[in-house]
Order: C-alpha cells, then structure tokens, then sequence
C-alpha cells in the first residue's frame, strides 16, 4: 500500500510537472490589459477571470469564514471585477464585442434596474457585515408636503363654523335653554311683584344721540373751534342694505353677466 501511495503520488507530481512545462511563464495572465493584443488571448483571460469571480462569490456566502475573511473575499471580488473591465475595454479596442454595452444588467431587491455598475460592491455574507448593513437600510421617504393651493381646497364654510346649525343638534338644545331662560325669569319676576318690589329695568346706553344732542354738540365745537379746523366730531352712520336689497344686487349682475356671455 505504501508502494502504491508512492506511486500516486509520484505519478502526480510528474504530471504537475508536465502541466506546469506546458504552460510556462508565457501563458501566465499579464498584470495590463493593454499589454496583450491577441484578441483570443484576451477572451480566454476574461473567462478565466469571470470563473475566478463565482468561485470566491460562492465561498462568501458562508457567513462562517468570519468578519476579516469575509472583507478579504469581498476586496478580492471586487479587484477582480475592475480587472475584468479592464479586459472588456482592451477587446472592445482591438474590435471584438462590447460586453459592457450588452451585458447583462443588475437589479436592485426590488426588481428595479441598477442605474450604474461602478463603484464598490457587496456580495454575500458581506452585506450583513457591521457598518454595511445600515448601508442598505434606506429611510422612508418624508411625506409630500402639500401645496397652498390644496391646503386652500379643504377651506369652507364648515371650516369657520358658519354651518354648525344645520346639524339638527345645536338648535334645540338652544331653543330648549332659551325656554328654561325665560320661564325661570318670569318665575323671579313674579316672585318680586308677590313681595311687592319694584322691578326697576336695565336701561340700555344710547349710542346714537338725538338730534337735539346733535345740534348741541355742533354748536359747541363751533363755538370752540370757530375757524372749523379741528373738523366733526361725530361719525356719520351709512345705512346697512337689507337682504332684499342684497338679492336685488345679485340679480342684476347676474343678468348683466348672461347678457354679455350671449351678445345680447
């Protein structure tokens, strides 16, 4: 059994001999791209490259290697690529394919395509890694800030209350304390005529004098002021149009606005 050993062992190390005369130190990939011009030559070094990328991507699934390993492979993977760049470019400038151009693209977890291909890449158990992991957690987006044009949309007559009324609820209820208002008013009422008190009546201020207060007053700013340059000294009062008057208006505008439209 140790004969045969020998033997194996001897046979393989013949033929790793062998291998390693038949290649020689010409087949041996150059350190640039630029150096080699066989255009074969540089399909055959991109294969080589591209299998050396899925072996180290398969070992850096394994999340077991530990954190020092898995950053090695992943630098690895990464100077491969650029290294496989740099091949794509140097067949594309002696004029065969442009793998760049139709290669395949990348996509994101969600589906959607990656808009470039440079930079530094993750692969594997690589992006689980401490400090990479918040690279990929992306925040939500803040909510759309709305214009002022759909903030004034919302704002109506329910927004300054001026509809509350027409719920049903609140007239009733107002209606209902009115009565007990006035009811309880009257009880007091009479309980003061039973007693025989006089009921003496909140007097309401005038705010707008008579005409004789009037007068009064003018003659005595004239006499006061007879060259009339401190000027009046009350406020003229303009008449408020009713609703009618109010209905009236708006109805001739509206007319008005249907007989320009029509040309009439």
């Amino acid at each position: 059994m140790a004969r045969n050993a020998e033997k194996a062992m001897t046979t393989l190390a013949r033929w790793r001999a062998a291998k390693e005369a038949e290649s020689g130190d010409k087949d041996r990939r150059p350190y640039l791209a630029s150096e080699c011009t066989d255009l074969s030559k540089c399909e055959k070094w991109r294969l080589e490259i591209i299998r050396e990328i899925s072996k180290k991507v398969a070992q850096i699934q394994n999340a077991g290697l530990g954190e020092f390993r898995i950053r090695d492979l992943n630098d690895e993977i990464n100077k491969l690529l650029r290294e496989k760049r740099h091949w794509e470019n140097q067949i594309s400038a002696l004029g065969g394919p442009h793998y760049r151009r139709y290669g395949p693209k990348m996509f994101d977890s969600e589906g959607r395509e990656v808009p470039g291909n440079r930079g530094y890449k993750y692969f594997g158990a690589a992006k689980d890694l401490p400090g990479v992991r918040e690279l990929f957690e992306q925040e939500p987006p803040p909510p759309p800030r709305k214009t002022r044009a759909e903030l004034m949309r919302d704002i109506d007559a329910d927004y300054y209350g001026y509809r509350d009324d027409d719920d049903g609820i609140l007239l009733p209820l107002e209606e209902k304390a009115e009565r007990l208002a006035i009811q309880q008013a009257v009880t007091e009422w009479k309980e003061r005529q039973a007693r025989g008190e006089t009921v003496v009546e909140d007097e309401e201020d005038d705010i707008y004098p008579a005409e004789a207060d009037a007068d009064d007053a003018a003659k005595q700013a004239s006499s006061e002021d007879p060259m009339g340059l401190l000027g009046p000294r009350f406020t003229a009062h303009v008449p408020v149009p009713t609703q009618k008057d109010i209905e009236a208006a708006l109805l001739r505008k509206k007319k008005q606005e249907l007989l320009e439209k029509y040309g009439i």
